[in-house]
């Protein structure tokens, strides 16, 4: 390369300096754009949401008070040996027709002395 060569290079270079800061501001000026466009909708559909309801129209207590918890234990139901085979959502039951099936409470396990602990008999060691 001779030394005009190298100049006109050096020339074209310091010229076109400018380009190389404009790629990146375009970049940046596109990506605010997008992100104040995305406010926008976003104000957009949350202006077209119903408003939150009013705590008037929020449910209420009955007059008499909280309902109490019912704690109770059913047998289960049998299910009918005909080889048809049955899924779980396709099992429906009727409830309102079928009697009540009150069962026993289970039998829990009572403390015993020496015999406490998770790890191994609970004895000394």
């Amino acid at each position: 390369m001779n030394v005009y060569a190298i100049a006109a290079v050096a020339d074209l270079a310091a010229t076109r300096d400018h380009l190389v800061g404009i790629a990146p501001l375009a970049i940046g000026l596109l990506i605010v754009a997008a992100l104040i466009g995305a406010v926008w909708l976003g104000i957009r559909v949350r202006n077209q949401e119903p408003e939150p309801p009013d705590p008037e129209s929020q449910p209420k207590l009955p007059e008499e008070g909280a309902t109490d918890e019912i704690m109770e234990n059913r047998e289960p139901d049998e299910m009918p040996q005909d080889g048809v085979r049955r899924l779980p959502h396709k099992d429906v039951h009727d409830y309102a027709d079928k009697e009540s099936h009150p069962g026993e409470p289970p039998k829990r396990r009572r403390w015993e002395p020496g015999k406490s602990g998770s790890f191994g008999s609970g004895g000394l060691g």
